[in-house]
Parts: structure tokens; C-alpha cells; sequence
């Protein structure tokens, strides 16, 4: 499962002319879910997202969690973050999770975060969304948790 994490002084999702989420200080993270994601990896990817330590203390320094600084999470589906780009000029989403299993996956991410963090907000799984953000820095950080690897 991947995760683009941004920090954010302010970030909205807008679909069809409707604000439907909206956060301030906090963290913008765009999820994908790729073939063979569980549950676990969703699990372990919101786990690092809640601990990255990604905001500043007092002496300007990332030792500072989500958790810490109170701020609030965002969470939008995006299945373009597994694009193999390797060759050719088009992206192939061939690595992307079925969409069935991307919206199964997106939505324990966001019922899991719900249950761990005061304030998280969401895109719409398969919407045409407008995101709009104020990266905080900048600073973005791209996380992966990989499937467990299978002999055979």
C-alpha cells in the first residue's frame, strides 16, 4: 500500500462544485492500494502515517507526530501512485489493486483512522475530486508497506 504524505497548513476535497472534506494544519495523505494489499498493509501504513514524525518541535526540528500537534488527516484514494512509468510514454496501472478491493481497502484505512485520530476527513473513492492544498515547507514523504513476500 502507498501512501503520499504532505504536510499541511490547510487541504480540501471538492467533488462536483461540493466541499465534501476540508482540514487545516495537518496531513494531506493520497492512498493506493496495489495488487496483493490486505487489511495488514492498510493496518501497518496508517500506523507509520500517525507516527511520522514530520512537525516541527521547538527547535525546528521533524520529532513532532500528527498525534502530537493535533492535527487533522485527510485521507484521498488515488490509484495513479502504483503507474509503472518505466517505459514508454504512458502510465500502466496494471500494479493498482482491482477497484473492488480499492474502495474495500481505502474504506478500513478511513474507518481504522476514524477509530485512532480525532479529526480525519476524506475524499470519495472513484470521484473526480479537486484537491487543494498549502504544502507546509514543502515537505512531502512517500511511505510503503509491501505485501509479504510469498516462496513459490
Amino acid at each position: 500500500m502507498i501512501g503520499l504524505l504532505q504536510r499541511v497548513s490547510a487541504a480540501s476535497v471538492t467533488v462536483d462544485g461540493e466541499r465534501i472534506g476540508a482540514i487545516g494544519r495537518g496531513l494531506l495523505v493520497l492512498l493506493c492500494a496495489e495488487k496483493g494489499d490486505s487489511e495488514r498493509e492498510a493496518d501497518a501504513l496508517l500506523t507509520k502515517l500517525l507516527g511520522y514524525r514530520v512537525f516541527p518541535d521547538e527547535a525546528g526540528k521533524m520529532n513532532r507526530s500528527l498525534a502530537d500537534v493535533e492535527g487533522g488527516l485527510l485521507l484521498v484514494p488515488q490509484f495513479t501512485l502504483a503507474a509503472d512509468t518505466r517505459s514508454g510514454t504512458r502510465p500502466s496501472f496494471s500494479p493498482a489493486a482491482a477497484p473492488d478491493d480499492g474502495r474495500r481497502l481505502f474504506d478500513h484505512a478511513v474507518r481504522q483512522a476514524r477509530a485512532r485520530h480525532p479529526l480525519v476527513e476524506t475524499g470519495r473513492f472513484g470521484a473526480d475530486m479537486q484537491v487543494a492544498l498549502t504544502n507546509d515547507g514543502p515537505v512531502t514523504f512517500w511511505l510503503r508497506v509491501d505485501p509479504p513476500k510469498t516462496s513459490g
